[in-house]
């Protein structure tokens, strides 16, 4: 049986529909492919993982509900023993999921990378990437819980770390530098990180 990762990809929201389609007109097309580290994590890992990467409903105006029904469709295919992660809005988004839901599989752990923290200003608010003041299912169902951020991220403040950091001290928290929104093709931490839990006695 291989070893399972589960991905869940960043996204953007927006406060209506008219300044998506804004953002539509503005933004330039890539015709090229241009993966990042989630895209490359099942050749680092080897053959012996499964790394299960849904593609989440309309990444760039993200809503909640839709995302969490299609998460909840990949249950069937989880065995025990998971490493969930969540990158960016992805990140947000299993916070909010494993704090509200009870998940049907054993976590190992879950890995939140770069992600954000709503407050009451946040326009993921809007979108229901929501979180409530009580984070403690996030860490009771997870045998362990880490947090990535880079102090240089642009897109995700710093201030939403150190506020994850109030509400869930006993996760670990991974300080690095320079690394953005995390949008390299490397993430040598990660693979690192992902194989030591599975190595691990669970």
């Amino acid at each position: 049986m291989k070893k399972q990762v589960v991905v869940i990809h960043g996204g953007g929201v927006f406060a209506d529909y008219k300044e998506y389609i804004a953002f539509l007109k503005k933004r330039e097309i890539n015709i090229k492919h241009n993966g990042d580290w989630k895209k490359y994590l099942s050749g680092k890992l080897g053959k012996s993982f499964e790394v299960i990467y849904p593609e989440m409903p309309n990444y760039s105006n993200a809503r909640y509900l839709e995302w969490k029904i299609w998460f909840e469709k990949i249950f069937p295919f989880l065995e025990n023993k998971v490493v969930l992660i969540g990158h960016s809005l992805g990140g947000i988004f299993l916070a909010r999921y494993l704090s509200e839901n009870q998940f049907p599989k054993k976590i190992l752990a879950t890995i939140l990378v770069a992600a954000p923290y709503d407050d009451k200003r946040s326009i993921a608010r809007s979108a229901g990437f929501v979180l409530k003041k009580d984070l403690s299912e996030v860490q009771n169902q997870s045998k362990e819980l880490i947090f990535y951020h880079s102090r240089n991220d642009k897109l995700v403040p710093f201030k939403c770390f150190e506020k994850y950091k109030e509400f869930l001290p006993e996760a670990s928290f991974k300080e690095l530098k320079n690394r953005g929104h995390f949008q390299q093709n490397s993430f040598p931490e990660i693979i690192r990180e992902i194989k030591k839990v599975f190595d691990k006695k669970n």
